[in-house]
């Protein structure tokens, strides 16, 4: 979603005319348009703080390696944009011979074959089994290196969609940023990491709504007992709402997880905010009766209004943003983001 340019903070620390000759010298010419212009001479103003704080040398090592690796993951992701892609997690130490490999490498290919593509952390176990099941053709890795691990699993290495990432933020930052479903199988801490993260930025709304699906595999308990964990200590003390659980769906297959992931995209494409009005993409509109009977059952994160049909809004005209797809929009409330996702799910069994 989109950050409006008025939104953006002044520059603290550059006169403006040495922010206008450094802007100048960096654009080297190229007519950039006023979003994206105002965001660079951001980022400008930034290094120039960092030059005049004294800042420290780590913290500038740091700074200076964490662009860098989100500059060379832009770099790669960018022209497959507009391709649907399913990031996998899950354990560094799951074997090739584990049924849990087994399944990972065989829903890789099941969304593969759906036109997708795969994105894995380009390690060994559950990693090499995403990318093995997608084919190097249609997989991404984004490798983190560790002084215990010989690098890329020979499923993704040499390959040009390969990213290797000195930090887990930032590798975490571009697993979740680049795709638009998750299946997260079991693993260690790592794999939880992820997993909470992942749940936590759907939850406060930091992630646009996407599927996630808890993988394992038939009489698994890894998954089963996580959620038993999640209901007796997590929701009955209230530490996230009932609703939060939505977020999520186990399963236990191959089919049960594809059509999790698929299915989320049966009908709603994608959404944006125009103004205070979040904006929902669909394949098919809902009909008169559809959408009366979703103001029904969602009027509780409607701020005023109902949900409607609308036309595409000059922002979204002027960006050529799937004007040909039907739309409805909402003043949803920004909060309950678990009942937006249950919204979405409705959406999809609508048939106009």
């Amino acid at each position: 979603m989109s950050v409006p340019s008025e939104a953006l903070p002044d520059a603290a620390g550059p006169e403006p005319e040495l922010l206008d000759a450094a802007f100048a010298a960096v654009a080297a010419g190229r007519e950039l348009a006023p979003a994206r212009r105002d965001l660079l001479r951001s980022m400008l103003a930034t290094v120039y703080d960092l030059a005049h704080e004294d800042t420290d040398v780590l913290d500038l090592k740091i700074a200076d390696a964490a662009f860098g690796e989100m500059a060379d993951a832009f770099r790669v992701f960018r022209p497959y944009r507009s391709v649907r892609k399913l990031t996998m997690f899950g354990s560094a130490r799951t074997l090739p011979a584990d049924p849990v490999y087994l399944l990972a490498r065989d829903l890789a290919a099941r969304v593969a074959g759906a036109g997708w593509m795969v994105v894995t952390g380009a390690g060994p176990g559950i990693m090499a089994a995403g990318t093995e099941g997608a084919g190097r053709a249609h997989a991404f890795g984004v490798n983190i290196r560790l002084p215990h691990e010989e690098g890329a699993n020979p499923f993704i290495a040499q390959d040009p969609k390969l990213v290797e990432m000195r930090y887990f933020f930032t590798r975490k930052l571009v697993l979740i940023k680049e795709s638009h479903a998750y299946a997260v199988l079991p693993g260690g801490f790592g794999t939880l990491d992820e997993g909470y993260e992942l749940l936590t930025l759907l939850q406060t709304g930091k992630a646009e709504p996407a599927p996630v699906v808890l993988v394992e595999t038939p009489g698994g308990t890894y998954w089963h007992g996580w959620r038993r964990f999640i209901d007796e200590q997590v929701v009955r003390p209230g530490y996230v709402s009932a609703d939060d659980v939505s977020l999520f769906k186990v399963a236990n297959s191959v089919e049960e997880a594809a059509d999790e992931v698929l299915g989320f995209y049966r009908n709603y494409h994608s959404c944006r905010w125009v103004g205070d009005l979040l904006v929902l993409r669909l394949q098919v509109l809902p009909s008169a009766a559809e959408l009366r009977e979703l103001n029904r059952r969602f009027a509780d994160i409607v701020v005023s209004g109902s949900i409607r049909p609308v036309s595409p809004f000059p922002p979204e005209r002027s960006g050529n943003d799937h004007l040909d797809l039907p739309r409805v929009a909402l003043r949803f409330d920004k909060y309950h983001f678990a009942r937006l996702r249950v919204l979405l799910d409705a959406l999809n069994e609508c048939t106009g």
